[in-house]
């Protein structure tokens, strides 16, 4: 496989627009620096740039990925988390940005996707859609004590 061959200039360029085209971590901005096959100075140069200048920005990106998986695709934290671990996100930033997810609106998707998905189920007992239910929502990443407790509220809320 041949590789183009760029200036410093011009790969830093690269870089800024691969970082300002959507908020990135560290390790992918790491992974295409490996693409460029950088000698060891020329990444660390690239990397300073980009932290100096805000392009690249641990804690924007963390919140950024923290909103979108969970407004766009109803992921649960357990899912976010590892997701972002896998990243090499440190575990005490992804912690301190959970609050991007307002606990209304996490409890709020939790009900609407339990109801969604058990109405859509047919020809099974009550307790074994339940069950499959449950299985998928831990699947999405929810929390088995938050699952319980949406379970006890739409219970209760149709007696």
């Amino acid at each position: 496989m041949e590789h183009k061959s760029y200036t410093f200039l011009e790969l830093k360029q690269k870089l800024v627009n691969y970082c300002v085209y959507q908020d990135r971590c560290h390790q992918e901005v790491e992974q295409k620096m490996r693409d460029y096959l950088l000698i060891p100075e020329a990444k660390e140069e690239i990397l300073l740039y980009l932290m100096r200048e805000n392009y690249l920005n641990e804690e924007r990106f963390t919140r950024s990925y923290i909103r979108g998986k969970f407004y766009m695709k109803s992921w649960g934290r357990n899912k976010i988390r590892n997701h972002l671990k896998f990243k090499g996100v440190p575990e005490k930033l992804i912690n301190s940005c959970f609050d991007e997810i307002d606990n209304d609106d996490y409890h709020k998707t939790l009900t609407k996707l339990y109801q969604n998905y058990e109405s859509k189920i047919t020809g099974l007992q009550g307790y074994q859609k339940k069950s499959k239910t449950i299985k998928y929502l831990l699947s999405k990443g929810f929390e088995y004590e938050e699952i319980v407790e949406a379970i006890k509220d739409m219970e209760e809320g149709s007696e």
